[in-house]
């Protein structure tokens, strides 16, 4: 309920106050009775406002929102936009792995194989879709396609493939090959057995990596100056923050209104909601486009708009990977995406596992995930808010990019630590009334909200302004190379390591690998911050070129 109020109030704001004086505002300005000097007044009248340097703020409004009256044409629609898509992100993430934990022979250890070898050659695949579509396509075009797109498939599977799930399964074959290979293999039969499953979890993978990374925030990225990021980019992260905090209890309310009847029902039901929602994306987006972002002070129009057919000089999605191997800059972007996706997914997994032990049910088990995906939402929310921006402004990128890394990987030792010495605190959870099992799931679910707490409002920002100072074609190619595939080989990397660990030893449980996933942890913490500390210094370098370029050209 939260999240409609909070949409229908915006989007009242948009519609019927903002589109108005907007629409009246651009008359007057585009009119052919204005001169270029009236163009000029206007242009420098509209820097000196929005120039934080002359206008004095009070100081819990320069933490909280240190913006100008003129900055909410840009601010809003993105925020919008972010809120929006993160809504779906939260609501498919929910689905994903409630449909695959609690699916027939299925279990947590089935999310290494889906993401090692299922999510990772389709991850590749849409990026080299996406490489040539961007080659043929506006961005604005491309935008529509991609979202319409993803909405395609997942109303497919919810509403066509779903329904006649046990006529379209092929369980007999699934489970010959069980009796021929074993029951240690049966996470790699899962993926056969439930492969309707499979293709929405694939799905919702790839709209965090696809439509928040790569198109939300290549949009911002193409708006948004270095020293305007440092202001708004924590705001974006907060919006997603609402929108984790708004998921919970709309899974809470669907899940529980229909538990009575088939989990179909619920599913189906959040599939219409994330449906609506991404129509609602692309309206806000077309509304940016024609109504609030049509000044140069935003964007360049032609740029933005044109077929790249236009452009003399394009890169394909393998030139991108050349220009990326050959970069150091964006080599070290790409290390801290790896370095994240392995770390998290090492821990994710281990403590999904455990959670199914107590929450078998998929009713109770979304139930659960949707309560955690609030508390990451609610806590990321106050962070980004009170903290995020204004540790930003005041230590600086390298500070705040060493967060994530830091505590991500204490906190993990901590939870693998916890798993292996289970036996050696039973009385000291009795004290508090649980079980060992039951207080690793509340440490883990501590430790995966701090983890998303720190990710969304530290690394996310970081790593966008880092693409901020280069050129158009590594912006566009370097970024897709690194979020869309870079990403995917951070969590398949994780998904490789413990796939091939359970089969090693054999025992198709991933709890029998801990000992051997806690020192691995270690290693690729103190990777990923020597790495943040490197990147620091040639972000360093490349921000004083962008702001010497941007003098040059005003």
């Amino acid at each position: 309920m939260v999240s409609i109020f909070f949409l229908f109030f915006l989007l009242i704001y948009l519609i019927l106050i903002k589109l108005p004086i907007l629409y009246f505002n651009r008359q007057e300005i585009t009119t052919p009775l204005q001169s270029e000097e009236f163009y000029l007044h206007y242009k420098v009248k509209y820097i000196m406002i929005n120039n934080s340097d002359t206008i004095k703020f009070s100081k819990w409004r320069r933490r909280i929102w240190p913006f100008n009256r003129c900055d909410l044409n840009k601010l809003l629609p993105l925020i919008l936009i972010k809120f929006f898509i993160s809504i779906n992100y939260g609501i498919f993430a929910c689905m994903k792995d409630t449909i695959v934990v609690t699916s027939k022979n299925s279990g947590a250890e089935v999310i290494s194989v889906l993401k090692g070898w299922v999510v990772l050659p389709v991850a590749i695949i849409v990026a080299i879709i996406y490489s040539k579509l961007s080659n043929i396509l506006s961005k604005k075009t491309l935008f529509y396609t991609i979202i319409c797109g993803f909405l395609l498939v997942v109303f497919i599977c919810g509403f066509i493939l779903y329904p006649n799930i046990d006529t379209l399964s092929p369980n007999d074959s699934a489970d010959w090959l069980v009796s021929k290979f074993g029951t240690k293999s049966e996470h790699w039969v899962a993926v056969y057995r439930n492969w309707i499953q499979t293709i929405l979890f694939v799905t919702a993978e790839l709209w965090g990596s696809v439509v928040i990374l790569v198109m939300f925030w290549g949009f911002a990225n193409d708006v948004t100056t270095i020293d305007e990021a440092k202001k708004s980019y924590n705001i974006y992260i907060a919006a997603g923050d609402l929108a984790a905090f708004c998921v919970g209890p709309i899974v809470y309310f669907f899940t529980k209104k229909l538990s009575k009847f088939e989990f179909i029902y619920t599913l189906q039901s959040l599939i219409g909601v994330s449906i609506i929602i991404g129509f609602c994306v692309m309206i806000v987006y077309w509304f940016a486009n024609k109504y609030l972002l049509t000044e140069k002070n935003f964007l360049n129009p032609n740029e933005y708009t044109q077929s790249p057919r236009k452009n003399k000089e394009k890169l394909s999605l393998r030139q991108g990977f050349s220009h990326l191997m050959k970069s150091r800059y964006l080599l070290g972007i790409a290390i801290l995406v790896v370095g994240y996706g392995l770390t998290i997914n090492l821990i994710e997994v281990t403590w999904k596992a455990s959670v199914k032990l107590i929450y078998s049910s998929p009713a109770e088990y979304q139930m659960f995930i949707g309560k955690t995906t609030s508390c990451v939402g609610f806590f990321a929310f106050i962070t980004s808010i009170f903290l995020g921006g204004n540790i930003i402004r005041r230590f600086g990128w390298h500070v705040s990019a060493q967060l994530t890394p830091i505590i991500v990987g204490i906190t993990g030792v901590c939870f693998f630590t916890l798993i292996l010495c289970k036996n050696s605190f039973e009385n000291f959870t009795q004290s508090f009334g649980c079980s060992p099992l039951l207080f690793i799931v509340i440490f883990g679910a501590f430790q995966n909200v701090i983890s998303k707490v720190i990710k969304y409002s530290f690394f996310d920002p970081t790593k966008e302004m880092a693409y901020i100072p280069l050129d158009k074609e590594a912006k566009v190619k370097g970024k897709a190379a690194i979020d869309v595939v870079g990403s995917r080989l951070g969590k398949s990397g994780a998904s490789f390591i413990q796939i091939a660990l359970i089969d090693l030893i054999g025992t198709g449980s991933i709890f029998s690998v801990t000992h051997i996933l806690l020192p691995i942890i270690v290693v690729v913490t103190f990777s990923w911050i020597l790495s943040v500390r490197s990147l620091s210094k040639k972000f360093a370098e490349k921000h004083i070129e962008h702001k010497l370029f941007l003098q040059k050209s005003n």
